[in-house]
């Protein structure tokens, strides 16, 4: 039998929707991004760009899409919250981990992006993390 999620979770529940569909947002630009609005951006971005493998973009809407999902499925108090954004979380593990593995990503970013990419991945994980508790207490069904 499930308990009823208290305010404060659906609060944190809701924060991890807008979140990731802040996320979605970033996706859905990026890869709608014209060649004209490509050639704006700066020259260091340019070379990552176009250095980074098409795949990636795939683990990204991944990441993105089962992060929405599952934030939505939180938000609803759904069991199938946790295992879609551990999806989500491996999708960014992978990602960050290719980028810089595969791409100029410190030439373009430096320390700042490197934190960035911390601190995106300590976000995912803690969105995870919380779905997992909330499933412990009982407040998914």
């Amino acid at each position: 039998m499930s308990s009823p999620m208290p305010l404060g979770a659906r609060v944190i529940a809701l924060t991890a929707l807008l979140w990731n569909l802040f996320g979605l947002l970033v996706f859905v630009l990026r890869v709608a991004a014209t060649p004209e609005q490509a050639a704006v951006l700066p020259p260091e971005q340019q070379a990552l760009e176009a250095a980074l493998p098409a795949w990636i973009n795939g683990v990204f809407g991944l990441a993105v899409i089962a992060g929405t999902a599952g934030s939505i499925a939180l938000l609803l108090a759904r069991r199938w919250a946790p295992p879609m954004l551990l999806v989500s979380l491996i999708a960014v593990a992978v990602q960050t981990l290719a980028s810089y593995a595969l791409a100029p990503v410190w030439a373009a970013s430096g320390a700042a992006g490197l934190a960035m990419s911390g601190v995106l991945l300590l976000m995912v994980f803690a969105i995870w993390a919380f779905s997992r508790t909330a499933a412990r207490r009982g407040w998914l069904r």
